[in-house]
């Protein structure tokens, strides 16, 4: 009976640590992000790692053998995604992902993208030394050209057409021709592909890249939905004459339309309650002379917003006010919808309340808000129940060299991952 009761309280001695007390390595964290910091490195102290390019393919090596360390089954799929799983308990859960990219913009930061990546692998270390097991299979996934098109994620959502295998990034190599160099194969695509069920839950741990939770002093960002957003060329065609000898009462100009119209695009963005954007971000005048009156310009037109009808709603109002100044004007106007459209993504309701509540028991002050910028989780949310998580930028700069967002901040964010994705191994099906 003496040892009986021995044995029963040696085994209520045994230190109990809630999941929402497990925390990550700080100093390991900042490490990883700075070893990742290290590819693509040039003597300026800048770093260029855009998709493609011999940094990015020795980076993936490097994230590649670093998931090998930890155990994980690793491979490359056919859409050129990295994917590490760890085994569950049970065979038949279908498996919880996580991830984000390690490509960056030309002459971009140290953080976009990769926080959340070295987050994920962050996670495995720390399960791994805690030994902790779960149901469900995880995966790390690092997708491939996030910023050169989301290439990876939309081509596991399915939504990769044909036409973007020939679009061209900065390295001058196309989208066909990266997933090939990246060990992907452009005939096997439809492989890639996930099926709405397949994935039991995804999250996604990225920098704010704004400035809302740095200034409000707040500690995690929950992602209510990643916006929509919908971009045209506008051609207003007017008629190219002489600068000095056409009367001001005789020109069709067509930049002088243009600038009316982009003032009257900021003025009808502001005019609606809500948070979305309308944005004129390039202009192209023809022919180009200083002594000649334009006779044609292109300008962009973007509109982002969580609601697909804010978007077409505003985009009615801009035609119609632009085709009332062309028309006082004499001069045309078209617009010509682009195949860069993304549809708004509204993250599980389900996961943003274990965010909360995973944040609240680490003590953590949060904000629901929405993203403004387009991130894998957004085409993931297509096929999968999807939670985003936000960590302060410093100052809210981001695709700077500049960006910067603390260990502790990075620490709090991954923390958050981690356990919420304990948590949902519970609770999850």
């Amino acid at each position: 009976m003496k040892k009986i009761r021995l044995i029963f309280l040696g085994i209520l001695m045994l230190p109990l640590v809630a999941p929402a007390q497990l925390k990550v390595d700080q100093d390991r964290l900042e490490q990883l992000i700075f070893d990742l910091a290290k590819f693509g490195l040039q003597d300026n102290g800048e770093t260029e790692r855009v998709a493609f390019s011999d940094a990015d393919i020795a980076a993936r090596e490097w994230v590649i053998e670093e998931m090998k360390k930890m155990n994980l089954e690793t491979k490359i799929d056919f859409a050129g995604n990295i994917i590490g799983t760890r085994k569950g308990t049970d065979a038949n859960m279908k498996p919880i992902a996580f991830g984000s990219h390690i490509d960056r913009v030309p002459n971009g930061g140290n953080y976009d993208g990769c926080v959340g990546a070295m987050a994920a692998l962050e996670v495995m270390l720390s399960l791994n030394e805690k030994n902790i097991s779960t149901r469900h299979p995880l995966e790390v996934i690092i997708f491939s050209n996030e910023e050169g098109g989301v290439m990876g994620s939309r081509a596991m959502a399915g939504h990769l057409g044909k036409n973007a295998l020939s679009v061209v990034n900065s390295t001058g190599f196309s989208m066909g021709e990266g997933i090939i160099r990246l060990g992907g194969d452009t005939t096997k695509l439809k492989q890639v592909q996930r099926m709405p069920g397949e994935i039991a839950a995804f999250l996604e741990l990225h920098i704010e890249q704004g400035g809302i939770l740095d200034r409000e002093n707040l500690d995690i960002g929950i992602v209510e939905g990643i916006v929509g957003l919908k971009w045209w060329n506008v051609t207003f065609t007017g008629f190219a004459n002489h600068a000095g000898t056409t009367p001001m009462n005789l020109r069709q100009d067509a930049l002088l339309t243009a600038a009316k119209f982009i003032v009257a695009v900021n003025e009808l963005t502001n005019s609606m309650d809500g948070k979305q954007v309308g944005t004129v971000g390039r202009i192209k005048a023809f022919p180009g002379a200083p002594n000649v009156i334009p006779g044609k310009v292109v300008t962009s037109l973007e509109i982002r917003d969580l609601s697909s009808e804010v978007i077409t709603n505003l985009f009615d109002k801009i035609r119609q006010k632009g085709e009332e100044i062309a028309k006082a004007a004499n001069v045309g106007i078209s617009f010509e919808l682009l195949d860069t459209t993304a549809d708004p993504a509204l993250t599980d309701i389900a996961i943003q309340q274990q965010i909360a509540k995973t944040s609240a028991k680490l003590g953590l002050s949060i904000k629901k808000m929405q993203s403004g910028a387009g991130h894998d989780a957004q085409d993931i949310a297509l096929i999968a129940p999807t939670g985003m998580i936000f960590v302060p930028s410093k100052d809210g700069i981001s695709h700077s060299p500049k960006e910067f967002t603390t260990a502790e901040d990075m620490a709090n964010g991954t923390n958050v991952l981690l356990n919420t994705i304990l948590e949902l191994d519970k609770k999850l099906n």
